[in-house]
């Protein structure tokens, strides 16, 4: 548009020689207002600061749906590798911390401002404006517009005027008369304050943005750019973290951070969540987390949770202050909030138990949140245990229990990591739980974080304890007493006619043992499709009807035996709760197959420690905000509710026919129907009061 304006300008101004310099210098003068008109036309446009503001909401809107700063791993298994890569390259993931986010907000800024600049002075000359120069024509035009006549010889154009003021003056209007010679103008007006709105409604986003940048992360931004600043994405303790990924109380002035406080324990920093990483923030004073408490809800959600917390500051006495939901704590800027709550390291007494026969049961203590190494079963494997929770309420799924929820006790959740590297997720808990009438241990095991659980049911014995069932299990892989086992119920349910046949009685054990080798390595599954491997179809059914009935008879004596050397009576059959064991521990054991690691690992006792998780935040920009945002709301109550009213009465003095005609009419701004209420009010009480021809 410069360049066009330049060219215009040459070709009106040629020859040059017919201006002097002072003409000149006044033509170019013209010529800059004209350009800084135009590009504050552009800078103060409504369209544009509207077209700004709609993306600046669509992308609030996203960032409100979208958990922002989370582990970009959890980003990759919600939306696949592909989407992840096109939501990081435009930033989605710290909508409110994306460049391009700052600079609409900074445009948006100054668009508004531009505005307010070039529209202030004319609405409060407006609001001052009384409009007395309106001329008889325009008046008439309007929509709500009335005339009429008065004879001039007995009614006096300043009777009319004052009869009209001290009526319309007990409305709240301000009025002010003018006499024109040819005629007499009063103007009535209320509601100048609506223009009030416009501004204090432009003003009050201007102030509501600044505070939001001033409570953005800028100077982080540009520390990177610089290279003064680097994000750290690697898994270290806070003391381990280089200075280049540190911040110092200096550095900031607003951010938000967490930090997981343990019981007992103090710290003097926080962690900010930026992308896939973090950066330490340390803090002017030292925060130590005296105690935590917890209550719960019937269903077990928590009800209310809070912290007893002491504040530490160098030459400075220490203070207690307690947190909880919603009631922070405020200390030299910094809110400090109760956000979470979580463990801080409970102490695990844990007894493991192998499922083949070969390994004997041991003792290990774990703290949550740590790793441990185990090769006690010819495989080494990694333990990382992750979570301990003291009541796990659930639903209750019981008929025969009258309850709506019901508590399963305490449990722990780990990860084995084996020498691969691959690692299954468990949960375990530590009491029997009872369904249907009977009590199981459950241990719950998935491949992957978004898988759901696949839950293990243990059966418990007459102690309540796991002995029988792996004494049992590990019968399966004690081949020499299956083959004794085997000679024996061989000898005893063969026929009288088949004992002598060596070769058929050694076909039948070697079979039995085959069927129980089968089962123990991958359940009924492994029984079938190894009979579907190697018979015809139209044998399938009847060979494997065959093969459960020889597996059942040897699961039935190895249990049998265990009994025995238990000290339990069998002579006359067994109770109907051992059968029931019997057939809960066959089922557990078909399903184990796919358990995924030798061994299963019991919570036998525990010392818990409570973690608080805190937020801490500083937000200079906080009040700021605040102010804009009342400004905000003043300024739309005032454009909204508050309506422009102006009213004409001008009476002119008709020469020819000695007459005074009297026009009224008024406007608004907004409200018309109401608006339309009043005028006809007003008409018709003046028409009564000054009279008409």
């Amino acid at each position: 548009m410069p360049n066009l304006c330049d060219e215009k300008i040459k070709r009106d101004l040629s020859p040059l020689s017919i201006y002097n310099a002072e003409q000149m210098n006044t033509i170019k003068k013209s010529v800059k207002t004209h350009r800084k008109n135009i590009w504050l036309e552009v800078l103060g446009s409504m369209n544009l600061a509207i077209s700004i503001l709609v993306v600046v909401a669509i992308a609030s809107i996203v960032g409100t749906v979208l958990q922002q700063n989370q582990p970009y791993a959890n980003y990759i298994i919600k939306f696949g590798p592909f989407w992840h890569e096109v939501y990081l390259a435009l930033g989605l993931y710290d909508v409110y911390s994306a460049i391009w986010f700052l600079l609409l907000m900074g445009f948006l800024v100054l668009s508004t401002s531009v505005c307010v600049y070039r529209n202030t002075p004319t609405m409060l000359r407006e609001m001052r404006q009384f409009r007395m120069h309106a001329k008889a024509k325009s008046l008439k035009s309007m929509k709500h517009t009335a005339s009429w006549k008065l004879d001039a010889s007995t009614t006096a154009t300043e009777h009319i005027v004052q009869k009209s003021k001290l009526y319309l003056s007990q409305f709240g209007l301000q009025i002010r008369d003018e006499s024109f010679g040819t005629h007499h103008t009063l103007v009535a007006t209320k509601g100048g304050a609506n223009r009030l709105g416009y501004i204090f409604t432009h003003v009050g986003m201007i102030v509501l943005l600044l505070g939001g940048l001033i409570d953005g992360n800028i100077s982080l931004k540009i520390k990177e750019w610089m290279g003064d600043l680097v994000v750290e994405t690697r898994d270290l303790a806070a003391k381990d973290v280089p200075p280049i990924s540190r911040l110092t109380p200096e550095d900031t002035h607003s951010f938000r951070g967490a930090i997981t406080l343990p019981e007992g324990s103090t710290s003097n920093f926080t962690f900010l969540n930026v992308r896939d990483g973090y950066l330490v923030q340390e803090l002017p004073f030292s925060i130590e987390l005296k105690d935590f408490r917890v209550e719960h809800y019937d269903s077990g959600q928590p009800k209310s949770f809070e912290s007893d917390l002491i504040i530490h500051e160098k030459d400075k006495e220490s203070f207690a202050s307690t947190i909880s939901v919603n009631y922070p704590l405020i200390y030299r800027g910094y809110a400090i909030y109760q956000a979470s709550f979580g463990d801080g390291g409970t102490t695990l007494q844990l007894s493991i138990k192998g499922f083949e026969h070969t390994q004997n049961n041991s003792m290990i203590e774990g703290v949550i949140n740590k790793k441990y190494s185990l090769d006690t079963f010819g495989e080494k494997y990694s333990l990382e245990f992750d979570d301990f929770k003291k009541f796990n309420v659930n639903p209750n799924k019981d008929e025969n229990i009258k309850k709506q929820f019901v508590n399963y006790g305490s449990s722990f959740i780990f990860k084995a990591r084996d020498e691969s590297g691959q690692a299954r997720e468990y949960m375990n808990y530590m009491s029997p739980v009872q369904i249907n009438d009977r009590y199981y241990f459950i241990s719950g095991m998935r491949k992957s974080l978004d898988q759901d659980y696949t839950f293990f049911h243990i059966p418990v014995d007459r102690q309540a304890s796991t002995k029988r069932f792996f004494e049992f299990y590990n019968l399966l892989y004690d081949d020499k007493r299956i083959k004794q086992m085997a000679v024996v119920t061989v000898v005893d349910s063969v026929k009288e006619a088949d004992k002598a046949n060596y070769e058929l009685q050694q076909q039948v054990i070697s079979a039995m043992g085959r069927i129980v080798s089968l089962f123990r390595q991958g359940g009924f599954a492994a029984i079938e499709n190894d009979i579907k491997s190697k018979v015809p179809a139209d044998k399938v059914d009847g060979i494997t009807s065959a093969s459960m009935s020889i597996l059942k008879e040897a699961l039935q004596n190895l249990y049998l035996l265990l009994l025995s050397e238990e000290g339990i009576d069998i002579s006359d059959g067994i109770e109907e709760r051992d059968e029931q064991f019997f057939e809960d521990a066959i089922t557990a054991i078909a399903n184990f197959s796919d358990y995924g690691t030798p061994f299963y690992l019991q919570l036998t006792e525990f010392t818990q420690r409570d973690a608080s998780g805190l937020q801490i935040a500083r937000s200079p920009g906080k009040n700021i905000v605040y102010t804009g945002s009342i400004l905000l709301i003043i300024g739309i109550f005032m454009m909204f509710y508050i309506a422009q009213q102006r009213f004409w009465l001008m009476i002119v003095k008709e020469k020819e026919t000695n007459k005074l005609e009297v026009i009224f009419a008024g406007s608004t701004n907004r409200n018309e129907f109401s608006f339309n209420k009043r005028y006809l009010e007003f008409e018709s009480q003046l028409i009564k009061l000054l009279g008409s021809d």
